[in-house]
């Protein structure tokens, strides 16, 4: 785990959360980017270790920095926080009383 694969997947997990929490299933901005940002930690690095993709930074000094290791940590950091986010939502949701 290096510090810019962690960046790029935090940050596209926050984006992915609030985009997810524009539906009904939203906490607010905060927690949309909280709950986004380690959901994209989460399932980026699944997908980074699933796939045998080398993290950004051995990747960067083997000088092989590419955008297909790029793309997996903003796909998998998206991916992860609007799922993470849009499940939180739906649950604390279906808990509340109506």
């Amino acid at each position: 785990m290096d510090i810019i694969s962690l960046v790029i997947q935090v940050v596209a997990g926050a984006v992915g959360g609030n985009a997810a929490g524009m539906s009904k299933q939203g906490m607010g901005p905060v927690l949309n980017s909280i709950l986004g940002g380690v959901g994209g930690v989460l399932v980026g690095q699944l997908l980074s270790s699933l796939t045998g993709d080398p993290t950004l930074a051995t990747a960067g000094a083997a000088g092989t920095l590419d955008i297909p290791t790029i793309l997996s940590s903003i796909i998998g950091g998206g991916v992860g926080g609007a799922a993470l986010t849009y499940v939180i939502g739906l649950i604390k949701n279906k808990l509340q009383p109506h």
